[in-house]
């Protein structure tokens, strides 16, 4: 399989490896340091104590690329205007585009039912660039559960996890998701097929949409965040709206706030993704993680006040810093 990596960042170049050393023919589309560091020295993982590298074609240009069977969109939401303009020359009308993504994707309404199906939201696509570049039928979703950074450009540290959640972008089952699926568990992914994406990525937002901003406003781990009990309060209101709202659309959750946050009191002192990009002067991905659910809040009539507030006060913090 030919497999293009766009976005070779934590996740992004765990997959690229992998893949790589399944015997997959890999690229990669990456720029400055990162460029130079995998053109010589290739794509390393540090994982289990070993370092592995693997050689693979890299190009800031997608056309040097060619078309791809698969490509792996792993990059931040802010980025994903710059990649629908770039992504043409790597898609032939076979290829799958795998987003490996936090927040809710441009492609999230397009698996829902009812009134909400096919809605776009203009808090992450406003002028549908990005849906007329990559189309939904080409498109599949992953939901990943696994924690990696980026040690150095080009060089990747797994810490723990291994899990791949796979699903059609249009919200049903199919034999190339089913391929897809099966070809990552070669890989050494610990990879399902999801029957609604959808519902996988509404599930791991739940508990992305807060912790996410709070790390990055206050400069705390998880576990400081919710061992203290105003900021926990908080949290739990704003998961009872997006818990709300969710099942107004059609994806009901069945815990409680609490039990959520037992599950992420067992991972310990977690330093959040958007606080790591936060000290890296990074720009932060709000739009995906918390203004799609306030404007999802606004599609289903749900009031939003916590969601509201939060996303206020992030998206304050973030502009003052010039990360959003």
């Amino acid at each position: 399989m030919k497999a293009a990596i766009y976005g070779a960042g934590a996740i992004g170049g765990w997959m690229g490896v992998r893949l790589a050393q399944a015997g997959h023919d890999v690229s990669v589309v990456a720029r400055g340091a990162t460029l130079a560091a995998l053109r010589e020295q290739g794509l390393r993982l540090i994982e289990s104590g070993e370092t592995r590298a693997v050689q693979v074609k890299a190009a800031e240009d997608p056309a040097d690329l060619g078309v791809q069977d698969l490509v792996v969109v792993a990059v931040k939401a802010p980025a994903m205007a710059s990649v629908a303009a770039h992504i043409a020359p790597l898609l032939g009308p076979q290829t799958i585009v795998l987003t490996a993504m936090n927040g809710v994707p441009w492609w999230f309404c397009d698996g829902l039912r009812g009134e909400f199906a096919g809605k776009r939201l203009t808090s992450i696509d406003p002028d549908g660039a990005i849906a007329a570049a990559i189309p939904s039928e080409q498109t599949a979703g992953c939901v990943v559960h696994a924690s990696c950074l980026v040690e150095a450009p080009g060089v990747i540290r797994h810490h723990q996890g291994n899990g791949l959640i796979i699903g059609e972008a249009a919200g049903r089952p199919s034999e190339r998701v089913k391929a897809l699926t099966d070809t990552l568990v070669a890989a050494g992914f610990n990879a399902t097929m999801s029957e609604q994406i959808q519902r996988d990525v509404w599930y791991k937002l739940w508990g992305n949409m807060t912790m996410n901003p709070v790390s990055a406003i206050t400069g705390a781990t998880t576990d400081r965040i919710l061992g203290d009990e105003l900021a926990r309060n908080f949290i739990t209101s704003i998961m009872l709206e997006a818990k709300e709202i969710g099942a107004r659309f059609g994806i009901p959750i069945d815990q409680d706030p609490e039990d959520r946050h037992a599950v992420t009191l067992k991972l310990g002192a977690m330093k959040t993704s958007m606080l790591q990009d936060v000290h890296a002067g990074k720009a932060v991905e709000l739009d995906a993680l918390v203004g799609a659910v306030r404007e999802l809040g606004q599609l289903t009539d749900v009031q939003t006040p916590y969601t509201d507030a939060l996303l206020g006060l992030a998206r304050l913090h973030a502009r003052t810093l010039g990360l959003y």
